[in-house]
């Protein structure tokens, strides 16, 4: 047990050292795009009618005069602190206006990817094992429904639905459990479209597989061969699936975060990008980074207790 587990924590630590190259990229790419960028987030601050010479002032105190290099090598240097500067707009700390808003946004990736989990599989399950039926027809066309109608849209609609007709959900907010059930189902439901046809697509491979047959004619329930044996070695592509979508959603569902008024990470990041804040704008990218970094490290660990086949291979 001892070198498996030796052999697993260096597996961990070589994926924690490749983060460190990604990072250094995505910091480049972000500080580039924000350098070469049309507008002045001086002007932002101190509004149209202010002075030339006061703008050029607030530009010089900000750093945004000095070349290329020197700005980036001076973000390099404060975010290997965890210093990601100040707000342009607030002058607050901007590791403390994200770390204020990421838990928002992270509650609502996760009940959004456990909805789609509790919804996806079971019907991933009933259309695979019920291949070409009625069953089959109704949730593959419930999830090309799902993926075709857009997140903003069905958001909107479910607004106007339950909270202007019927009056039975707020239609903005995120501070109590009725606030969450429209963001939720917005998101959720697309998500859960992604994991019914992984399953399905998954589940029709391995069903037809050999110890499939084997374990039917040993006089296996069929609950226990589904459940047991075939969803267990579908599972791989589910997670992965499962982890790409809840790294993509701590990035901040952007339009649904609008949409609802959710104080999320999305949310802000939108409103710093209008206002040209790139530090709130480079500090957001960086954190969607480091989180969709370590949700993949996560589900690779994930696989080696889903698949003894790839557990063996720390032995």
């Amino acid at each position: 047990m001892l070198p498996v587990l030796l052999t697993m924590l260096k597996f961990i630590l070589m994926r924690l050292a490749m983060m460190v190259p990604v990072l250094l990229g995505v910091m480049l790419v972000v500080f580039t795009l924000n350098y070469v960028a049309e507008g002045n987030p001086a002007l932002a601050i101190l509004g149209d009618a202010a002075p030339p010479e006061a703008i050029a002032q607030l530009r010089k105190e900000m750093g945004l005069d000095d070349p290329f290099v020197t700005q980036f090598i001076r973000f390099v240097a404060s975010t290997a602190r965890l210093d990601f500067g100040r707000s342009f707009v607030t002058n607050r700390p901007v590791a403390d206006e994200i770390i204020a808003r990421f838990p928002t946004t992270f509650q609502l990736a996760f009940m959004s990817v456990l909805l789609a989990l509790f919804l996806g599989i079971p019907l991933g399950i009933i259309s695979a094992t019920k291949q070409y039926s009625l069953l089959d027809g109704a949730a593959t066309f419930l999830g090309l429904l799902s993926v075709s109608i857009p997140n903003f849209w069905l958001g909107m609609m479910m607004i106007i639905l339950f909270s202007v007709n019927l009056r039975m959900l707020p239609p903005s907010g995120f501070t109590t459990p009725m606030h969450w059930i429209l963001p939720t189902l917005a998101v959720g439901t697309s998500v859960a479209a992604y994991i019914m046809r992984m399953t399905r697509s998954s589940m029709l491979e391995v069903v037809r597989q050999d110890y499939i047959r084997t374990a039917r004619a040993k006089g296996q329930k069929e609950s226990i061969v589904i459940y047991r044996h075939a969803l267990k070695n579908a599972l791989i592509p589910i997670v992965t699936v499962a982890g790409l979508q809840f790294g993509i959603l701590l990035g901040g569902a952007v339009l649904t975060e609008t949409i609802f008024a959710v104080p999320g990470l999305g949310f802000f990041m939108v409103t710093a990008i209008g206002q040209r804040d790139y530090p709130v704008i480079q500090g957001g990218v960086l954190l969607i980074a480091v989180a969709f970094s370590f949700v993949n490290l996560l589900v690779d660990i994930l696989y080696a207790f889903i698949d003894p086949r790839i557990r063996s291979q720390y032995k």
